[in-house]
């Protein structure tokens, strides 16, 4: 079985930073475990990294979510630290989901692809589905112990989006 594991937006700004959650910093066990089991595994291992630049503020997501973060080439837009090993992948997306990395996994014809990451109901969501639209007959999973929202409530409802549009919760 081709098997990519998507870590999604693992940076400073959404753990320990101005959008970071208690939450975000407790899944880190978990994220690593699964990481390093996906590598036994000879899955695939690639990052999402979110990237604004300094106009952040003046674009819609920036008018709607008035918090800087993730700036280019800040140290809150950086991954955290022990995650991505030299030659992982990386896929830098100024919106919420990443239309390269889904071209991606549908060019790479994998038969499952699982998500961990933060935001559960932003970014890992968008990300999910754009899998599951790109990729139809790929099975597309969800770590949920490995994910994080912006809060419990939100994680819970986003996990129940993702079982609705057919994305396996783990």
């Amino acid at each position: 079985m081709k098997e990519l594991l998507v870590v999604v937006d693992m940076q400073a700004d959404f753990v320990t930073g101005p959008l970071g959650t208690p939450e975000a910093e407790k899944l880190l066990p978990a994220l690593l475990a699964l990481l390093e089991g996906a590598r036994e595994r000879g899955a695939e291992c690639v990052f999402t990294q979110d990237t604004h630049e300094a106009d952040y503020l003046t674009t819609q997501e920036g008018m709607l979510l008035p918090v800087p973060h993730c700036i280019h080439n800040t140290a809150g837009w950086e991954l955290l630290p022990g995650l991505r090993r030299e030659g992982e992948r990386v896929f830098e997306k100024p919106t919420f989901g990443s239309v390269a990395l889904a071209q991606y996994a549908e060019q790479g014809g994998y038969d499952r692809v699982i998500l961990c990451g933060v935001c559960t109901d932003i970014c890992v969501v968008s990300n999910a589905l754009l899998l599951k639209a790109f990729c139809p007959e790929a099975e597309i999973c969800v770590a949920a112990g490995a994910c994080a929202g912006t809060s419990p409530a939100a994680h819970d409802a986003a996990l129940a989006t993702m079982r609705s549009c057919q994305v396996v919760v783990l």
